[in-house]
């Protein structure tokens, strides 16, 4: 979060509870069967219990991306409508760190509503975005968390967004990561994981360890010729790739009352086969190329 906080984006611009279900509602008519709720705050949002509700009641699978401080509340709701996919971004397990970069002090709450998921069945998943200089010096302890855990760590590498001070040398790659750990545990003791045909996370475990952890390798290894992820921003845009400049308006035809499966094809068909068009490293590290697309902290979703 920056320190001087960030622009909220007038309400009226915002989809409604009911413009989120209907627009969902085209989405699984054209094949989608896969929603997950994410930041900005998602448990924040007016109205969350009906959106929850109404999509559950969809032939889909539903999930949340959360800070974790809310999770308390709605463990209840979330069994009856079967939410079983929580992730939580954790960046860290240091308190004091932890208040550093969210700019508040609930790492407490957050980590006691993890361990509460845990135990009660949830598939729980740790996010946590690595920098050098910042959180690197602690892989191991997140690896650790895993040991008697039954949950995933993810590590994400730094990825460049307009106002989030990016550097390449902060990036903590893959093999970055996993030269660490064979130094650490020895090779033959990292497993690993099969992945999903689509998945974005390369996944392994340590032998004997309850958890696992995975990869996002987005800068170093990506993953573009089997993503099948699509963003729709809490203003109603498609993002057909979170690199991609350009956006897709939704909300407004769908205002306008017309159809928009049209709008929606449309935007499709315009997704690159490579980092929102940017094939090339050269291009992806360009500030001048990612300072044009929103910071990470407004695009939401």
């Amino acid at each position: 979060m920056p320190e001087e906080g960030i622009t909220l984006t007038e309400k009226a611009n915002l989809m409604t509870h009911e413009e989120v279900i209907e627009i969902a509602k085209k989405f699984v008519e054209l094949g989608v069967n896969k929603i997950r709720l994410t930041g900005g705050e998602p448990l924040l949002k007016k109205n969350l219990e009906k959106i929850i509700r109404e999509l559950s009641s969809l032939p889909i699978s539903l999930g949340i991306t959360t800070n974790g401080i809310l999770l308390d509340k709605y463990m209840d709701l979330f069994l009856e409508c079967g939410v079983n996919d929580i992730n939580v971004s954790l960046d860290t397990l240091n308190k004091d760190k932890f208040n550093t970069i969210t700019r508040r002090d609930y790492y407490a709450l957050v980590k006691t509503n993890i361990d509460k998921y845990i135990k009660s069945g949830f598939n729980l998943k740790i996010n946590c975005v690595l920098i050098k200089g910042v959180n690197d010096n602690e892989l191991i302890d997140f690896i650790e968390y895993t040991k008697d855990r039954n949950s995933s760590i993810r590590f994400i590498e730094f990825m460049p967004f307009d106002g989030n001070k990016w550097d390449v040398s902060k990036v903590v790659s893959l093999q970055n990561i996993l030269d660490k750990l064979y130094d650490y545990y020895g090779q033959n003791q990292v497993i690993k994981l099969d992945d999903k045909p689509n998945d974005t996370t390369k996944n392994f475990r340590i032998s004997n360890y309850t958890g696992s952890f995975g990869v996002i390798s987005t800068v170093s290894n990506p993953f573009c010729d089997s993503c099948n992820r699509i963003r729709l921003t809490a203003n109603g845009r498609i993002k057909n790739c979170l690199f991609s400049s350009s956006e897709t308006d939704l909300l407004t035809p769908l205002r306008n009352g017309e159809d928009i499966e049209g709008h929606i094809l449309k935007g499709m068909y315009k997704k690159s086969k490579y980092r929102g068009g940017m094939e090339s490293d050269r291009d992806f590290f360009d500030k001048d190329n990612f300072s044009k697309n929103r910071q990470m902290t407004i695009i939401g979703g």
